[in-house]
């Protein structure tokens, strides 16, 4: 990326389906994204597979709790190199989703946290 990013109120959107979990950040006056990690980045790949070629299939979903953690980890390392150290999560959109998909994705908010960037907004989510 360019140049060092400071302004405190970036957006931390996620993306969310039963194949796949997004999470990305975009600048608060352009609504472009700056960072991003995904269950289908090339490290997760490999599980996703697994999870593909699992038979039986008890369920469509094909990430957990522990791949939202990983996608918090990476989201966190990219946001720190380029500079940003607070996001915020739009409250109303995550609490119209439902309570076992507001569960699954709690972890991913945590390793953003536990990496030393601040997620204002994920307090009021537990």
């Amino acid at each position: 990326m360019c140049a060092k990013l400071h302004n405190h109120s970036h957006q931390l959107r996620l993306v969310i389906s039963c194949r796949k979990l997004m999470a990305q950040v975009t600048h608060p006056s352009t609504d472009s994204i700056i960072a991003m990690a995904s269950s289908s980045d090339q490290e997760l790949l490999p599980r996703y597979r697994d999870w593909l070629n699992r038979f039986p299939r008890q369920n469509h979903r094909f990430w957990d709790s522990k791949v939202a953690a990983r996608i918090g980890d990476k989201l966190a390392l990219r946001l720190r190199e380029i500079g940003v150290s607070t996001v915020t999560v739009n409250l109303h959109e995550e609490l119209s989703r439902p309570a076992y998909l507001r569960r699954m994705v709690l972890p991913l908010f945590d390793s953003v946290r536990r990496a030393g960037v601040e997620v204002d907004g994920a307090d009021e989510l537990t």
